[in-house]
């Protein structure tokens, strides 16, 4: 028998540590390879790890609510050492395929907090006296919240290398300002009143951890972008009777269910070639333009909260297998199935907020794109129709698209013109358009 550590793998480009939630498995019980063994929660995604070995589970290095690094161990298995020296070597075939997980860490919290939080790049990323790195992410936070380069020493790290992570800068904020505060009785005399801002009826919920991490993004997006918003309103006549008329055999043909939104992703892919500039990401004072075009899609959870898995390239997809993607990404993400790697990278996000029976809405960016698109409900109003013998009134389909773009790099005629251009690539949907 041989003693093996399992290693906490990769879970995606930008994720270089995790909390434990919980063990799925108890010491000694028996597990298989890929047996899920434990949930851990990332600043993206709560999900479940699989064993990297068949054994007995011998003792746990991580324990519940504790931070397990990537690359580092988190437990140890019992296995037989034919199947150790396999396992060994699969292990060293995998990690010599890529670079060590150190290396990997230390360039993807780089790229990963330079892309979320812009910063003042005249700042120095290493404190001069000692040479403690400090990321852009950890800087910002600090001088937003004054503190000084001595206490900022004086943190401890949990992260990679003991580096201070946002938690643990943001933990010593909370408990420097609990320390800090005045009782109010020192502030306000005793016969004056305290506001009660909570009565006997009202209800107490604890915001999750999911719901606080929406709260912090969204908040940071206003922060950071110079949101602004335009509207077109859109004829959906022609894809609404197209889809009526091969869903029936869309769903026999492929087993899947064709719905709006792959036809309004594939619209948006198409406007994004003729505008690449609306692809961007800003770092500082630099613009990037994306390669790939990776397309975000809200999904509301049975939670209430909201999750936005990415349709990674795009374009490469036909409309069968975007519809798959999309179905798939939809349900996983409600089945609560989905890994780090479907959230990263996403380059523009779309919100179909007309399930929901909203004519339009002004969303927020996700970070660090620049553009969002939401699209309203599609509804039958009494419109003007355009024809070679002279105008006449008639239903039509409409639908209102919003489009919140990043007014720092796109100016109020690129991000008109992208929208009306994805309106007119679905107003001008061929009907008679085939499947096969």
């Amino acid at each position: 028998m041989a003693l093996v550590e399992m290693i906490m793998p990769k879970m995606g480009e930008s994720i270089f540590e995790c909390t434990v939630l919980n063990w799925l498995k108890n010491v000694g019980d028996r597990v298989e390879v890929d047996d899920m063994i434990l949930e851990v929660a990332t600043d993206k995604i709560d999900t479940e790890i699989g064993s990297s070995h068949s054994g007995i589970l011998k003792e746990v290095l991580v324990t519940k609510g504790e931070i397990a690094t990537i690359g580092k161990p988190i437990c140890i298995i019992e296995t037989d050492l034919e199947n150790a020296v396999a396992e060994k070597k699969t292990e060293a075939k995998a990690l010599e395929e890529d670079k060590t997980v150190e290396e990997t860490a230390n360039e993807l919290e780089k790229q990963s907090d330079l892309t979320s939080l812009l910063v003042d790049t005249s700042e120095p990323k290493v404190n001069s006296l000692s040479g403690r790195f400090y990321s852009p992410l950890v800087q910002n936070i600090a001088k937003e919240e004054n503190i000084s380069s001595e206490e900022l020493e004086s943190i401890k790290g949990t992260g990679l290398e003991n580096r201070v992570t946002k938690d643990d800068i943001l933990t010593y904020v909370k408990l420097k300002k609990e320390k800090d505060a005045v009782p109010v009785s020192a502030v306000m005399p005793t016969s004056q009143p305290v506001t009660q801002v909570i009565s006997g009826s009202d209800q107490i919920i604890e915001m999750d951890r999911m719901r606080k991490m929406i709260a912090e993004r969204m908040l940071e997006s206003k922060r950071i972008s110079a949101h602004v918003t335009s509207f077109v309103e859109t004829d959906m006549t022609a894809i609404s009777l197209w889809r009526d008329k091969i869903k029936g055999k869309f769903q026999q043909e492929t087993g899947e269910n064709i719905t709006f939104t792959p036809l309004l992703i594939e619209a948006v892919v198409k406007a994004i070639k003729d505008f690449p500039m609306i692809n961007i990401q800003v770092e500082a004072d630099k613009i990037i333009r994306k390669g790939k075009i990776n397309i975000g899609m809200a999904v509301a959870l049975p939670s209430g909260n909201l999750i936005v898995p990415v349709v990674h390239e795009a374009d490469s997809y036909s409309l069968i297998g975007l519809t798959k993607k999309v179905n798939d990404l939809a349900n996983r993400a409600r089945n609560n199935k989905l890994k780090a790697d479907d959230l990263a990278d996403g380059t523009l996000t779309v919100s179909n907020i007309g399930s929901f029976g909203n004519i339009a809405g002004t969303p927020i960016i996700m970070q660090p794109q620049v553009s969002i698109l939401a699209f309203g409900v599609i509804q039958k109003k009494v419109s003007v129709i355009e024809t070679p013998q002279g105008d006449t009134i008639g239903i039509r389909q409409k639908m209102i698209i919003s489009h919140s773009y990043d007014h720092r790099v796109v100016d109020g005629s690129l991000g008109g013109q992208f929208v009306k251009r994805v309106s007119d690539y679905l107003e001008n949907f061929d009907i008679n358009r085939k499947l096969f």
